[in-house]
């Protein structure tokens, strides 16, 4: 029997997957090959392990006789990550991106802020629209308005709102999802 390898703090360090000498407290384990699939004492198929110069891998556990495989265990966790990592390449995060606006914006910044906007949702992303007050800006809350729905219909081509726009205190806020 080996000795179980330790990590540089001097703890045991198990895989992430039970092997060898590690799968313990089993008497028999079901051995799942190419031709098919059957029931042996674990010793048995630790020793068919050791003889083909591989590992005993337990696929699947928490039963009352654990499945398990032969199979180069070094190559197995290479397949694993590779596909983790190709998982993770084609996954898009979606984040919230943020324009702010004023209710009286120039014409030619209202434009920069509606190319910014359009730009994101077509990278996927969602867009957050706050147009924000100060002082007596809020007597007029109609001209806020009219500027946040101006942006929602310039922007209809490339998101669609997830809600109409809400007054909130000394703001106006809408959150635009990507089509």
């Amino acid at each position: 029997m080996h000795k179980k390898p330790n990590n540089k703090y001097g703890a045991e360090k198990l895989p992430a997957q039970r092997i060898n000498e590690y799968i313990t407290g089993v008497t028999q384990v079901r051995l799942v090959t190419d031709v098919g699939s059957e029931v042996m004492p674990f010793p048995v198929a630790l020793q068919k392990a050791r003889e083909e110069n591989l590992d005993l891998v337990e696929v699947s556990g928490g039963q009352d006789t654990p499945v398990c495989k032969i199979i180069d265990y070094g190559k197995y966790r290479f397949e694993q990550l590779k596909k983790t990592k190709e998982a993770k390449k084609k996954q898009h995060v979606i984040t919230i991106k943020e324009i702010k606006l004023r209710p009286r914006i120039d014409i030619h910044d209202f434009e920069i802020k509606k190319r910014q906007a359009i730009d994101f949702l077509n990278k996927g992303d969602k867009v957050k629209v706050t147009l924000r007050f100060k002082g007596r800006e809020m007597a007029h809350s109609e001209i806020g308005m009219n500027v946040m729905n101006k942006m929602i219909e310039d922007l209809k081509d490339n998101g669609i709102p997830e809600k109409p726009p809400v007054q909130d205190g000394k703001q106006i806020v809408t959150l635009i999802n990507p089509k």
